[in-house]
């Protein structure tokens, strides 16, 4: 069930084990992807790990998939035109808030699907203070997509091979094909710029002419395929694990 396309009659009747909320970003990510990507990315995820739920025989009550969070903590992106931001004080009270709606409407098991690296410290505190708040009655926990696709975590970059695979197998006409050797070019090969494990680098412009970390190219559809059954799989997982938790 996607909330946003629901009436509220069907809300109220349907028995919801738990919610899936996509998080993600509006955020350059280089010349080839749109600004979009991490939304669109996380809200694929949720949308296979609901579509996989309901096709499981023997699982009690459906997934909810709330509307995504499109706006998140992306300031290290704010050379780049078009990207957005919000300060993490925002981001987590916007989070935390819209948690708290669904359970006030008795969906108090929340999954917060994310998408982007620079939600990630934020989303865990708001799961840990919702959690700790007696007076939601509420359990969320944080998930990460590509902290969930096995040995290919390892090559996530910005823009780079995993995401350009994904777009590539969930929304190929976003991607600007004809930019990708471009998008290569003026790109890192890794994110930051590293002294005895220190970051110098605290924006994506001082280490990426373009934004772009990683190789693009090396992102096909049939890793896409790949990447989101992998994450997707593991959501399904943590959901069926948040449902059946006890507060």
């Amino acid at each position: 069930m996607h909330l946003s396309e629901a009436t509220w009659t069907e809300v109220r009747d349907a028995d919801v084990a738990a919610a899936l909320l996509p998080v993600g970003s509006t955020e350059q990510h280089g010349p080839h992807a749109p600004l979009g990507t991490d939304s669109l990315t996380a809200r694929a995820v949720a949308d296979a790990a609901a579509a996989t739920w309901a096709d499981a025989a023997g699982r009690d009550g459906d997934l909810l998939v709330a509307p995504p969070v499109h706006v998140g903590v992306a300031e290290e992106h704010r050379a780049f035109d078009g990207t957005l931001w919000v300060s993490p004080d925002t981001f987590r009270a916007y989070v935390r808030e819209t948690v708290e709606s669904l359970a006030h409407h008795g969906v108090d098991r929340v999954v917060l699907a994310n998408g982007h690296g620079g939600n990630v410290e934020a989303l865990a505190e708001v799961a840990r203070r919702v959690s700790r708040d007696d007076g939601t009655d509420a359990y969320a926990v944080s998930f990460t997509w590509f902290e969930a696709v096995g040995e290919h975590a390892s090559r996530m970059g910005h823009g780079g091979p995993l995401e350009t695979a994904m777009l590539r197998h969930v929304a190929p006409e976003s991607v600007r094909e004809e930019r990708i050797e471009d998008a290569r070019d003026g790109g890192s090969e890794r994110w930051g710029e590293w002294v005895h494990g220190v970051n110098l680098a605290h924006d994506s412009d001082e280490f990426s002419d373009n934004g772009v970390v990683g190789d693009p190219t090396d992102g096909d559809a049939a890793l896409g395929a790949e990447l989101l059954a992998r994450a997707s799989d593991a959501l399904v997982d943590v959901a069926d694990a948040v449902a059946e938790r006890e507060r």
